[in-house]
């Protein structure tokens, strides 16, 4: 079993910094993609951010040049660092893998449990 946990969630006002980070534990043999996703109150789960096992990342062009992605590959870690929050980015904020486990050989997509950003004016 794999499992996703994301911290480091909360209130900012806007203009303020916030940094997420995602720990991946249990049987895990490699982790594939990782990103970051958010969910805000009757609006769709959007893709906040990606980053492969090699390190090209993407970003939607709502959060680019604001917040970066980036993981520890020996920790099986990733973090989301967020900067010039805006209250638009207010949401539930979810960490994604794609890992291949030793009780799932073949590439499977877990997600962390979410975490709560919320933005002030």
């Amino acid at each position: 079993q794999v499992q996703l946990v994301e911290s480091g969630g909360g209130l900012v006002q806007a203009g303020g910094s916030l940094r997420l980070s995602c720990a991946a534990s249990g049987f895990i043999v490699s982790i594939n993609a990782v990103g970051w996703y958010r969910q805000a109150p009757g609006k769709q789960r959007e893709l906040v951010a990606t980053i492969t096992s090699g390190g090209t990342t993407i970003y939607a062009d709502s959060v680019k040049g604001r917040f970066t992605i980036s993981r520890e590959n020996a920790e099986n870690t990733m973090f989301l660092q967020m900067n010039s929050l805006k209250p638009e980015d207010t949401a539930v904020y979810y960490c994604n893998a794609r890992v291949v486990a030793l009780t799932k050989p073949t590439p499977y997509d877990y997600w962390g449990q979410g975490t709560q950003v919320t933005v002030s004016s």
